[in-house]
């Protein structure tokens, strides 16, 4: 998985009017799932319901990697992953440094680009250096096996990059029956040198929102029922 140098803290609530409106929704089509990251996948389900209104769905475990994840759709082709550690496998490695986590945060998003084997030839004639594709698993707690194969870039923008992801024919994606209720109403980057980002973000196909900022940060706004909207942003 990608190395994380910057851990993009989380703030925000739930909001109680309806009324409320974020303006036209801005979520890359390239966008598969963000991250949400917990000390405690119990919290960081228990988190997501207070200010959503929806309790996301246990997804099973990650072989090798320590952690485990709860699943949430947010509309079709996009879902929220909580992720947090795994008490069954205590040992290293410590993805996203998640044991060290005081409060849920936002770690990171993932993108389908097509086929990663396209990909990864249009990055190597772009000269950028990249891991993968690196298959992986994780079997849902009915026993159905779920597929994919990743591409880890070696700079990640201090995060702000995705990692990118190719799933498996025959695998259901998590989107299709996470627990429903939700919506991704925006998605964006933001970044001192966004115009630098922007051209990358292009080279690399991401149809994202490129904003400035003074310090990198991911930005996600999450409409539940009842009007709540939950803010993710560093």
């Amino acid at each position: 998985m990608l190395s994380r140098r910057l851990f993009l803290a989380l703030t925000g609530g739930a909001l109680a009017s309806p009324a409320i409106s974020w303006g036209e929704v801005e979520v890359p089509d390239v966008l598969d799932h963000i991250l949400l990251g917990s000390s405690d996948l119990d919290e960081g389900i228990a988190f997501v319901k207070e200010h959503t209104g929806v309790a996301a769905a246990f997804g099973g475990i990650h072989p090798g990697r320590c952690t485990r994840n709860a699943l949430l759709s947010l509309g079709e082709r996009h879902y929220l992953e909580i992720i947090a550690p795994d008490p069954a496998q205590p040992g290293s490695p410590d993805t996203y440094r998640l044991r060290r986590l005081a409060a849920p945060r936002l770690v990171g998003w993932a993108a389908h680009p097509g086929g990663l084997d396209e990909f990864a030839a249009r990055l190597r004639s772009a000269r950028l250096a990249f891991d993968g594709p690196t298959p992986g698993q994780r079997k849902r707690p009915d026993g159905r096996l779920l597929q994919w194969r990743t591409l880890n870039l070696h700079d990640d923008r201090a995060g702000l990059l995705p990692f990118f992801i190719e799933w498996s024919p025959g695998t259901v994606h998590p989107s299709a029956d996470a627990p429903a209720g939700c919506k991704l109403l925006r998605f964006e980057l933001s970044a001192p040198d966004d115009a630098d980002l922007r051209r990358t973000c292009k080279l690399l196909a991401l149809d994202v929102t490129v904003t400035h900022s003074e310090r990198p940060r991911l930005l996600a706004r999450i409409a539940g029922p009842g009007g709540r909207v939950m803010a993710l942003t560093s």
